[in-house]
């Protein structure tokens, strides 16, 4: 059941009506988590036992950690929660990459091998969850969050269905304490929720899947184009990936809103960032601050030499790459964020007091950022690496033999829709339809939805970080 879906609307309807019909807090919590399974159902039942039974092990983790005051002990647990949820996750994303991988370079080294790949369908949102439900037996072993008695609420907060098969990744000391007490309508921005949700719909419904084709067909067989043609191919899918990932996060953040609930921002327009740290702070927020948290700081993080610190940062971002998705494609390109922090960090301290390298900069960190953001884009599009080579080619080498090529006009698409995504910061722009009359806003709010409706491509793409 995606969010841009008639058959949403309607269970959303059902669901926001009961929801504030009922006084009872412990009712509404209950409802909201009956239609959470209910959601998560609709993509695949067998799985909503997946996630009770991560739930389960994480609520008897978490009040055992309670009881426990032996540090041997509660290593034990913990390692318990950790280990439970990565092998399920492990199994699920990376059982037949590990194995093909291993096969492979057994071949490589002419070894017989014949080891077979299983038919594992990957349960959707495993890896969103997976993280919400550890954050949670994390932060209790390290004192930043209250074990909960009440087995309905830590089911609620791992399968609150907003965020459940996308992100943001929510944080349990962010979410849990909103459950305690009851939400109130009076206290729903109901005007900016409507808004950020219509923002989402337009982003994933008219500009992700308008520029999919595009992006697909380049994306299917580059060496069919001319480079010149690899530059929009490339740009159009930056723009998809943008609008189709931040799009899904806007609609979530906006039904959790209308439902009383405040998720994380995650995104901060990241297209504008001045460096790949920059990137990072507005480019899947909740993920890059939660490896931060939980992988990064826990490795050493600043602290030691500046190898060590280097390490620390290829390490995450590896794992950055691989969470994304059990191919090597992802691998490089969480590899290359990672040389590219490294890149810059030895650039700051170099430059720290050249005022010529500064100012310079300004000019130049922008399009440099732009540019290697969408190389690394490459490796994360591209079917397989011989496919990412010939792109690579062509986008940084302007080197191809193909002949076919996209009109130039679509380089006028990509301005535009810059303008948009500049136009769309700008508070000027944004705050007066909050100011606007009732009347004035539902008519403009309706015709606007009439309008939108009328560019909606035919055919509807999933949301590409279903995948992940």
């Amino acid at each position: 059941m995606s969010f841009v879906e008639f058959r949403f609307l309607w269970f959303f309807l059902l669901l926001f009506i009961v929801y504030w019909t009922m006084r009872d807090n412990t009712a509404r919590k209950v409802w909201l988590l009956l239609c959470s399974y209910v959601f998560y159902a609709a993509w695949n039942w067998k799985f909503t036992f997946l996630l009770l039974g991560s739930t389960t092990v994480d609520y008897i983790v978490g009040r055992m950690l309670a009881r426990c005051k032996s540090r041997g002990w509660r290593r034990l647990w913990i390692a318990t929660s950790v280990c439970a949820n990565l092998g399920v996750l492990g199994f699920f994303k990376y059982f037949n990459f590990f194995v093909s991988s291993a096969s492979g370079f057994l071949a490589w080294l002419g070894l017989p091998t014949s080891v077979s790949t299983l038919n594992i369908i990957l349960p959707v949102g495993i890896s969103f969850y997976t993280f919400h439900s550890m954050s949670y037996t994390i932060d209790v072993y390290r004192g930043r969050q209250r074990a909960i008695s009440n087995f309905a609420d830590l089911a609620l907060f791992i399968s609150f269905f907003p965020p459940l098969v996308a992100g943001p990744i929510v944080r349990a000391t962010t979410f849990l304490p909103q459950l305690v007490s009851a939400r109130k309508f009076a206290d729903v921005d109901v005007r900016a929720a409507v808004l950020l949700f219509l923002s989402g719909f337009i982003k994933k419904a008219c500009i992700a899947d308008g520029v999919a084709p595009i992006a697909d067909r380049y994306f299917a067989h580059p060496a069919n184009f001319t480079p010149r043609s690899a530059w929009i191919g490339v740009l159009f899918y930056a723009i998809q990936i943008y609008c189709d990932f931040s799009g899904y996060t806007d609609m979530a953040i906006a039904a959790a809103r209308l439902l009383g609930y405040q998720l994380p921002n995650n995104f901060r327009f990241p297209y504008f960032a001045q460096n790949i740290s920059d990137f990072w702070r507005r480019w899947h927020i909740s993920l890059s601050s939660w490896l931060r948290d939980y992988l990064y700081i826990p490795l050493g993080g600043n602290r030691g030499p500046r190898w060590f610190v280097y390490r620390n940062i290829m390490i995450t971002m590896l794992l950055g790459g691989l969470w994304h998705g059990a191919a090597w494609t992802f691998v490089i390109w969480g590899a290359l964020h990672g040389i590219a922090l490294l890149v810059h960090r030895e650039w700051m301290r170099l430059t720290a007091s050249l005022e010529w390298a500064t100012r310079a900069m300004r000019w130049l960190a922008w399009p440099i950022t732009v540019y290697l953001v969408c190389v690394a884009w490459i490796f994360f599009r591209a079917h397989d690496l011989s496919r990412a080579g010939t792109i690579l080619k062509q986008f940084v080498l302007f080197r191809g033999s193909g002949n076919e090529h996209f009109h130039r006009w679509m380089l006028l698409v990509v301005a535009a829709l810059a303008f948009i995504h500049w136009l769309n910061s700008r508070r000027w722009f944004t705050e007066p339809w909050r100011q606007w009359p009732a009347p004035v806003f539902a008519a403009a709010y309706g015709c606007t939805v009439a309008v939108v409706l009328l560019f909606v491509p035919p055919h509807y793409t999933p949301f590409i970080y279903f995948q992940f």
